[in-house]
């Protein structure tokens, strides 16, 4: 069975990639992935406070004994919440480049042009295959239009891209006014690929301590449906290659995201729920499918149920919206 695919210009043994996370913090977390079939490995990310810390670090190491040196380190997380450092951070691609043999895809996660310009270009030269740009950003502002967001997201590819040569895809969200029209634009802006969508984490409210506080919940099947609608939707009209990331956990998923277009499929609550081998369960139920049903390769799959190749082409718009809404039976009162 052949199960190679084509991502950020990488060729690919199988569209089976884990996501950034904790696994790959250490060495022997991204061999155990390559050993389990990984055919690609995102490392976890390095943030923008992180980098921002490490300069307000030096500054005040600098400036000791003056009045120049702001209290700007309190709002920052703790240096012992972050696994690696910078510094740390490139030594970590280049060792894991030396240990295994499939492409490392380095992350940096933040919200503002900053200091990625500068860190991307180290993290070429640590050796890193690729670069995967995590914009996450969360716009409180009430005086910020969504056209000053979305140029936020340009500006930011656009300084990477003019300093590193290696490919550069940007995950994001699905909150934008016209979705469609930000994918087209990220493409002229030069993105190699787009992730869709990394998922916000949302708060919660602790009852008894009466404070806020992080609340991560993995994802289920159930939250691959959004990033199949909107691959389906750009297949064979952008040029970017399409991640598919968030509710993938069976080889099931897998298929249906390779129907609609995706070129690789990130994996993350699977593993971390199941273990590391879970991408060759995944892989071994791939191929029993496309035996039972006669596909020979991913290639044959790939957008064979995009829109741009379903026989139904308003199925992923709002016309069957209406259908599902006219179709569901609510279940009879007792």
């Amino acid at each position: 069975m052949d199960l190679k695919t084509t991502y950020l210009g990488l060729k690919l043994r199988t569209p089976l990639v884990p996501a950034a996370s904790p696994l790959s913090e250490e060495i022997d977390g991204i061999k155990q992935m390559e050993d389990a079939g990984a055919s690609a490995v995102v490392l976890y990310s390095l943030f923008e406070e992180q980098l921002r810390q490490d300069r307000a670090e030096l500054d005040h190491h600098m400036e000791h004994g003056t009045e120049s040196f702001a209290e700007a380190l309190t709002y920052f997380p703790e240096p012992k919440e972050f696994r690696l450092g910078p510094e740390e951070y490139l030594k970590h691609i280049a060792a894991a480049k030396q240990a295994v043999r499939i492409p490392v895809i380095a992350s940096l996660n933040g919200s503002s042009a900053g200091g990625w310009t500068e860190y991307a270009k180290g993290i070429q030269q640590a050796g890193a295959d690729a670069l995967e740009l995590n914009i996450y950003y969360i716009p409180t502002n009430m005086d910020l239009s969504s056209a000053q967001v979305e140029q936020t997201y340009l500006d930011i590819l656009k300084a990477v891209k003019a300093t590193v040569t290696i490919p550069v895809a940007v995950k994001l969200s699905p909150f934008f006014t016209n979705f469609a029209n930000m994918a087209k634009r990220l493409d002229e802006a030069g993105a190699n690929g787009l992730v869709l969508f990394n998922r916000f984490y949302q708060p919660d409210i602790d009852l008894e301590a009466l404070e806020v506080k992080p609340n991560i919940l993995l994802s289920t099947p159930m939250a691959m449906r959004v990033p199949l609608r909107w691959i389906a939707l750009l297949y064979g009209k952008v040029r970017p290659s399409l991640a598919a990331t968030s509710g993938i956990h069976r080889a099931t998923d897998v298929l249906k995201m390779l129907m609609a277009g995706a070129d690789a499929t990130m994996l993350c609550s699977a593993l971390i729920r199941h273990g590391v081998r879970q991408i060759g369960v995944i892989e071994r139920d791939m191929i029993a499918w496309m035996e039972e049903h006669e596909y020979e390769s991913v290639t044959q799959l790939k957008g064979s149920l995009s829109q741009k190749n379903c026989p139904d082409a308003s199925a992923f718009e709002r016309a069957q919206y209406m259908r599902a809404i006219s179709q569901y039976a609510a279940p009879e009162s007792k």
